[in-house]
């Protein structure tokens, strides 16, 4: 793996809005300090409730999720409305309404894509996709119902993204309760689905030919996946994955892989209890990466613009109960080192993304959630 050299180029119409935008978004403000850079955190919107996906919109603005069942439409001078047209949402426990992606044909097709819990009293998760109109999500339809459904509260993964192939990958949790399931190719419980942007299974799927699988498979031996980013120069899909006490993980997907979970851990039960005495066996993937005592993780994107030049090629990681913005300094597919960030602001990070305009955005996760957006100091 050679280094991260591709960097985002700015769509004219954001170089033009770009002024604007700065301006008239900011609510606040502060500058802090890093390894290599001091940076401002600009606050862009607030009063988000429990937020969780962002996506870029072409106008400048945004689409954020909040957890207990709505979709903000943010403009790019902080205006916030509501997206109706969505599915019924169940928030129960670490569930609700979750990711949030565009369609990479958005500008002409205008899709967007929702990870949510949903069912009648036993849930799962679920994809669908709807057209934007202004302020609605037009023929909004399902294309993923996870299976089985339950009734936990928790482990839903959620996270979407598309492959540079075009397909569409979704992480499912174990739901906390069932995690032995996580080795059992015939359900979905601690997978990562990979399927067409319509819901059909590609046909070059590793577990088409397998008996008693389920085709729409990519990887399994998972626990509770809410990292997923693109590898900017080589297309590898690295993923990170809440793991028990002690067993948060880093891990590059193969296709058809098995990433060990409960039969290998680094980590043990929440209440002590040993879950397996074995961190590694024959045909089980290797974390790039364990974390103990465990981050929490959520929400992951390599950085590969241009504001922060000493930070090209890094890997951001929000963490929750630590609650910091953490940045792996990469070398090659090599994790060298480690900052915290943001950990003045004493906030749960859930998401992080790079933007197209080369700054860093985060979303805190609180009743009072925050979009923020890193920028540099001159």
């Amino acid at each position: 793996m050679g280094r991260l050299v591709r960097a985002r180029v700015l769509p004219l119409l954001l170089a033009l809005l770009a002024p604007a935008v700065l301006a008239g978004a900011a609510v606040s403000a502060e500058v802090q300090s890093s390894q290599h850079h001091d940076f401002r955190v600009v606050t862009l919107a607030e009063d988000l409730r429990n937020p969780w996906g962002l996506a870029f919109l072409p106008d400048g603005g945004w689409l954020v999720t909040e957890r207990s069942g709505f979709l903000r439409r943010i403009a790019p001078d902080g205006r916030k409305s509501r997206v109706d047209g969505l599915p019924e949402i169940v928030p129960r426990g670490q569930g609700g309404l979750l990711d949030v992606v565009l369609d990479p044909g958005f500008a002409e097709n205008r899709l967007v894509y929702l990870a949510y819990v949903a069912g009648d009293g036993d849930v799962s998760t679920e994809v669908g996709r709807g057209r934007l109109n202004g302020n609605r999500l037009e023929d909004f339809e399902v294309i993923l119902v996870s299976e089985p459904k339950l009734r936990s509260g928790q482990h839903f993964g959620a996270r979407l993204r598309f492959a540079p192939d075009g397909a569409l990958l979704v992480t499912l949790g174990d739901r906390y309760s069932q995690l032995e399931q996580a080795q059992d190719l015939g359900d979905h419980i601690g997978t990562i689905l990979r399927l067409n942007p319509d819901g059909s299974i590609p046909g070059d799927n590793p577990f088409l030919a397998t008996a008693g699988a389920r085709a729409e498979i990519f990887t399994y031996g998972h626990r509770n996946v809410q990292g997923l980013a693109i590898h900017p120069e080589t297309g590898e899909i690295w993923i990170h994955e809440h793991g028990p006490r002690g067993g948060d993980e880093v891990n590059v997907l193969r296709p058809g892989a098995n990433y060990g979970w409960p039969e290998i851990t680094y980590g043990i039960d929440y209440s002590g209890r040993i879950i397996s005495e074995y961190s590694e066996k024959p045909g089980m993937e290797q974390p790039v990466i364990y974390w103990d005592p465990s981050i929490a993780p959520s929400g992951m994107d390599f950085y590969d613009g241009e504001a922060f030049p000493a930070w090209h090629g890094d890997l951001f990681v929000g963490a929750l109960t630590l609650r910091h913005l953490r940045r792996l300094e990469m070398e090659g597919d090599r994790i060298v080192a480690q900052e915290e960030l943001l950990t003045g602001l004493n906030e749960r990070i859930r998401d992080v993304h790079a933007g197209p305009d080369g700054f860093i955005y985060v979303l805190t996760d609180s009743y009072d959630g925050r979009l923020l957006r890193l920028e540099p100091v001159d």
